[in-house]
């Protein structure tokens, strides 16, 4: 009988360093998304900040810090990053585990806007999109969520089966912008 061997999205390929930046695999812990029942918004929010410490995010926006953050993942949905989703939010919305389905990684250093510039369809520098933004577009040519965590750092998202294509398509943007110096 073969033996199977759980492994992360991002074994192999990463971590990754060209230049001054660096792509990294990170582990978010349990993924949750949260979706408010019709007229539930406000006790969802409620629910979450009592039993997690966040509220709900607004649109584009993320909640939270490291180790438990809400991210804002599509109209009346959130995806809870990090803890086990207490058993008060499944009276305010329909929770589904989504661990397995995604990859998370981060990208960090001086050029991280002019790296995913190469690929993403929108203004991703600091004076529109500041610490806490999130959006849901197109990265290259696959979906995904990617979230300003800091100065030079942001959190990528993308379906588990497309990590592959989200390290070529990074390391490509990383040389161009190593490349101008």
């Amino acid at each position: 009988m073969v033996d199977l061997v759980a492994k992360s999205p991002g074994a192999g390929p990463l971590p990754l360093t060209v230049g001054t930046l660096t792509l990294a695999e990170v582990d978010l812990g349990h993924l949750t998304s949260v979706a408010p029942y019709v007229g539930q918004e406000e006790a969802a929010s409620t629910a979450l900040k009592s039993a997690h410490g966040m509220a709900f995010p607004a649109p584009n926006r993320a909640t939270g810090k490291e180790g438990a953050r809400a991210i804002w993942f599509g109209r009346g949905m959130a995806l809870l990053a990090g803890p086990a989703p207490d058993a008060a939010l499944m009276t305010p919305a329909a929770l589904t585990d989504q661990s397995d389905a995604w990859a998370c990684v981060t990208l960090t250093g001086e050029g991280a806007e002019d790296a995913l510039a190469r690929l993403v369809p929108v203004d991703l520098r600091a004076v529109h999109f500041k610490r806490g933004h999130t959006v849901r577009s197109l990265i290259m040519h696959m979906n995904g969520s990617i979230t300003r965590i800091g100065a030079d750092s942001f959190l990528i998202l993308v379906f588990r089966s497309m990590v592959g294509t989200l390290v070529h398509d990074l390391k490509q943007a990383m040389e161009g912008v190593a490349a101008r110096g």
